[in-house]
């Protein structure tokens, strides 16, 4: 059999590199399949849509799986199995990455189940594959005959010494001060994620302006390779039942509902519950009255034009009142109230509540044995910062069954690690690794901005040195297609969000922003209306700051009493083993014996020695137990020493742990004497002082009657005295 001709279509870098998509090699079963390459690293991407729809399907299955392959880096996994299990924490990331931009790219009415798969089949440690995977996919379906409006793309940003680059090489990136995933079509940017070092909202749209121009290339680049399998932009794609449309029932229902809908969102009611009810009695009382007029009433097309007519009705509303359904002006916050220190057993703690929203996080500082494990195939290491966010059903007042983290949980947590990561003491001043836990009891928008705030206050709280407390705000936008009128809605309500046009969420410090995170669900968002929003996002998080401010506004002077101590010191290198002992006797009889933690690295040829301890009393035990270890005998110090042994000659005592001195017998007292009984015994507790170290062999003279009076000085004494 003749190997199968591939298809291939490159794109040069601005640096040199070159990215290529290969189809028609591998899994030609797939509706689409392709290969991207840059640098050694390559993605396989799959695309396929079942043949037909599932009974009672009205919204779109859309699954989009990422995979790191071990074998593409040339690792064996760690696990137990020694194979891939479940995706991990960044797998997921990806694939929302992917997930959140491919979405509102099929069409509202094609409902059959659709699955991508990204693997990556060969890994390079200079390219991160995440920048590449919503290429892959894009492509891969661009190649088919899904219907889909793209194509689309993401690529890195990262500002590196000042200059703006376009998925950068990954020892380059450590030194970025920006790092953004930007996605978009050729027209418009729909998709925009990252974290950077407190930068300014005009650096924000440059950034996102230079990736937008890069991606127009890629989306070309894939029009290229469509046209050469014969997938031109004008080819059919496959048939599917469309909306079976009724024009009079239509306008029926939005000239009966309208009105009504709009006067319930102008009510101003502050209540999600009460907006609800209201929206709840006008389509109740309406769909009544319609039943009887026509009891064959198609309800799944009732719903669809009852949606959109409330839906319509709300946005008007709100462009042309310019207030929110909760009677808020465009820019206001809704009510804030926050509270620490209001779990006694935490390092940290905090409540913070704005409007009907409220987290409840907690932040636990542990050791570096508490560290997590990262086994990946291109990341092997330790992290020492967590954030684990946690959404339960009651906090909509909904039954959800608890099954662990899902892709949502995992995607808000890691927006929120990333924000306060930002402000964090570097690694070298900071002992612990910290854990943050964010419980959402409450939920009304913006729990993952909510985190934020409440994850600054507890950090503050447990006593964190943070450089500056963290905001967040998630910004939205209504948007009138007609007109071309607009409002930019500050801290949005899930009502907002579910019926408006994008979800913008920032964060950051008084100097400058911190994170993003925006989903767009319209095609061309100008940058008047992304620096409108950038500017509003800034003046509320201001306003957030302040409020949190009162409640705390710089870190605790002081730990809580029931947090590890943490205290390091350096020892050389060749009393590493000593420290530790046989078996790891001596540290475990150290810790034992005082009740702290000692864990010891070898770094730079020195033994680099963590202690953590609940008080100062077993901290001070540990510290002492270990530099009496460590430390070098010193000619002219005086030691609490302890007989080991007593000789004809003199004594051998022992001044440190390991290390043992000859008091000669002339060195005991100052009298003459031929023997030590009655004077000294083994296990006797003497003061001595280190007199001589001998060059050659090292060994210790010891003196005790150097310490004492001479016996002329008291005689002299005791004349003077007598006198």
């Amino acid at each position: 059999m003749s190997q199968p001709h591939a298809i291939t279509k490159t794109l040069a870098l601005p640096d040199g590199r070159v990215i290529s998509i290969e189809t028609g090699k591998l899994a030609k079963f797939a509706d689409g399949a392709v290969v991207v390459r840059l640098g050694d690293t390559m993605l396989l991407a799959t695309v396929v849509s079942a043949p037909s729809q599932r009974e009672g399907v009205d919204f779109l299955p859309l699954s989009v799986d990422y995979q790191e392959k071990f074998g593409s880096a040339g690792k064996i996994p760690g696990s137990f199995q020694r194979r891939e299990g479940r995706l991990s924490d960044y797998e997921i990331l990806v694939c929302r990455l992917v997930d959140r931009i491919l979405r509102p790219m099929f069409p509202k009415d094609y409902h059959y189940e659709v699955q991508v798969m990204i693997t990556l089949i060969s890994a390079d440690k200079e390219v991160q594959p995440d920048a590449l995977a919503a290429l892959a996919a894009s492509a891969a379906l661009s190649i088919s005959d899904i219907p889909f409006a793209g194509p689309i793309s993401e690529v890195r940003v990262a500002r590196i010494d000042g200059q703006f680059q376009i998925n950068p090489k990954t020892s380059d990136l450590a030194r970025a001060d920006m790092d953004l995933m930007v996605g978009a079509t050729a027209d418009s940017v729909a998709m925009v994620e990252g974290a950077m070092k407190e930068v300014s909202e005009e650096e924000m749209v440059a950034a996102i302006a230079f990736g937008h121009e890069a991606i127009k290339a890629q989306c070309q680049l894939q029009k290229d390779l469509a046209e050469a399998v014969g997938r031109e932009a004008n080819s059919p794609t496959r048939e599917y039942p469309q909306y079976e449309e009724n024009e009079d029932l239509k306008k029926h229902i939005h000239a009966n509902i309208y009105q009504h809908a709009y006067a319930v969102a102008r009510s101003g009611n502050t209540s999600k519950g009460g907006r609800k009810e209201g929206f709840s009695e006008v389509k109740k009382a309406f769909l009544e009255k319609l039943l009887a007029e026509q009891p064959e009433l198609d309800m799944k097309m009732f719903g669809r034009y009852y949606s959109a007519a409330e839906k319509k009705a709300i946005r008007d509303m709100m462009v042309k009142e310019r207030v929110r359904l909760d009677g808020r002006q465009l820019t206001e916050i809704r009510p804030i109230w926050s509270e620490i220190n209001y779990l006694p057993g935490a390092h940290g703690s905090a409540i913070f509540t704005r409007g009907e929203t409220q987290s409840l996080t907690t932040a636990t500082l542990g050791t570096k044995l508490d560290e997590q494990i990262v086994d990946q195939p291109l990341t092997k290491g330790y992290s020492k910062f967590m954030l684990h966010y946690n959404f339960p059903g009651f906090s909509t007042g909904e039954v959800k069954p608890n099954r662990g983290a899902g892709r949502r949980e995992i995607g808000h947590g890691n927006l929120a690690l990333r924000s306060l990561r930002q402000v964090l003491p570097p690694d070298d001043e900071n002992p612990y690794t910290i854990r943050i836990v964010s419980d959402i009891l409450e939920s009304n928008g913006s729990s993952s901005m909510a985190t934020v705030c409440a994850g600054s206050l507890a950090l503050m709280d447990a006593g964190v040195k943070i450089s500056a407390a963290v905001a967040g705000i998630a910004m939205g936008l209504v948007q009138d297609k007609e007109t071309g009128e607009y409002a930019v809605l500050s801290d949005i309500l899930g009502d907002e969000d579910h019926l408006g046009d994008m979800d913008f969420k920032v964060t950051g410090t008084e100097k400058g922003i911190c994170a993003c995170q925006m989903d767009i669900k319209i095609q061309g968002l100008s940058n008047e209306i992304l620096t409108a929003a950038l500017h509003q996002a800034r003046e509320g998080r201001l306003h957030i700051l302040r409020e949190m401010a009162k409640t705390i506004a710089a870190p605790a002077a002081e730990l809580k009493p029931h947090t590890p101590r943490s205290h390091k010191m350096l020892i050389d290198k060749e009393f590493i083993g000593a420290v530790i002992g046989p078996g790891g006797k001596v540290i475990q009889q150290i810790q034992k014996d005082t009740n702290a933690t000692v864990i010891i690295e070898e770094k730079d040829e020195k033994g680099h020695v963590s202690i953590y301890a609940s008080n100062q009393e077993d901290m001070q035990g540990a510290i002492d137990r270990i530099r009496a270890i460590a430390a070098q005998p010193e000619v002219g110090e005086v030691y609490k020493g302890k007989v080991r042994s007593i000789q004809p000659y003199g004594a051998f005592v022992e001044i440190m742990p390991g290390k043992d001195g000859l008091l000669h017998i002339s060195e005991v007292t100052h009298e003459r004497i031929q023997t030590l009984e009655g004077l000294l015994e083994v296990g006797q507790d003497i003061d001595v002082k280190l007199v001589e170290i001998d060059k050659k062999t090292g060994k210790y003279r010891l003196s005790r009657k150097v310490l004492l009076p001479k016996p002329e000085a008291a005689a002299a004494s005791n004349g003077e005295a007598k006198a």
